[in-house]
């Protein structure tokens, strides 16, 4: 288990990075949407703690997608004028403050999905648009190996944090920023508050296959076991990513019109 904490998010990351190479911000930030992360440790707390401790805990994990989403909404707005250490700081408050008030939320399907829907509400209606040309990019390994490693140091730190605490500490930890630290940070440095912009509206889109996930499992641990309940939770959180897949393409041609008007402008 220890080798699958160390390798999966440093992998996703690499893969990630490829799809910001080839497709640009907005692809790699749909990508980050799947429960690649937080999956895996639940799915640890359920072979440790029990099934219904990991369905509370996957409760919890819906409604901490309001802390993601105060994260990157901090962050990606606070970058256009401050340094990526400022920027990381604001980000962390908004996740620290918005998971505090969390774990006072009633423990109830409810509650969590209110939540979560109002803090994606809010990221589609507020995070920074972006209208000029913000092009794919390319990574270089030192930058690569810098993401892997902090991603697998990360992945570590919050593993072992989740495993010493309740349910809804658990559910919340399991979806700390990890992968919205990691890149947030380096496309900061390397290509500016733009294509922040683009990789946070992209995560936004990718949170519903994230929010089908942990629905599926909260509901099906108690009665039919781990495995099962998690191979379902993959199979619907895939085609749920599937379909929104439409959503970042329907994005994806004003992008592309915004792109020709700024290089129109350029040659003129």
């Amino acid at each position: 288990m220890l080798a699958l904490k160390l390798a999966l998010v440093p992998a996703f990351l690499a893969a990630l990075t490829l799809a910001g190479r080839v497709w640009g911000p907005s692809v790699a930030g749909w990508l980050a949407g799947l429960p690649v992360v937080a999956g895996p440790i639940v799915l640890l707390l359920a072979m440790a703690r029990g099934a219904p401790f990991a369905a509370q805990a996957s409760v919890a994990s819906i409604a901490a997608i309001a802390a993601s989403e105060a994260f990157n909404f901090a962050y990606a707005w606070s970058c256009r004028r401050l340094s990526w250490p400022l920027a990381l700081v604001a980000g962390m408050t908004g996740w620290i403050v918005m998971a505090m008030l969390l774990a006072h939320l009633p423990h109830s399907w409810v509650s969590a999905l209110a939540a979560a829907c109002v803090a994606v509400a809010m990221s589609l209606g507020g995070l920074p648009r972006v209208t000029g040309h913000v092009p794919a990019t390319r990574a270089g390994a030192s930058e690569l190996a810098v993401r892997m490693l902090a991603g697998a140091l990360l992945t570590l730190a919050v593993t072992t944090l989740s495993a010493s605490m309740g349910a809804t500490w658990s559910g919340l930890l399991s979806v700390f920023p990890l992968l919205g630290i990691v890149l947030a940070v380096s496309a900061q440095r390397a290509h500016g508050a733009d294509f922040v912009a683009l990789l946070v509206r992209g995560m936004v889109i990718g949170r519903g296959s994230f929010a089908a996930f942990f629905a599926v499992t909260a509901a099906m641990l108690p009665r039919h076991g781990v495995w099962l309940s998690f191979a379902c939770a993959s199979a619907v959180s895939i085609g749920v990513q599937g379909a929104t897949r439409r959503m970042l393409d329907a994005r994806r041609p004003v992008q592309a019109a915004s792109r020709e008007i700024a290089v129109q402008e350029t040659v003129e």
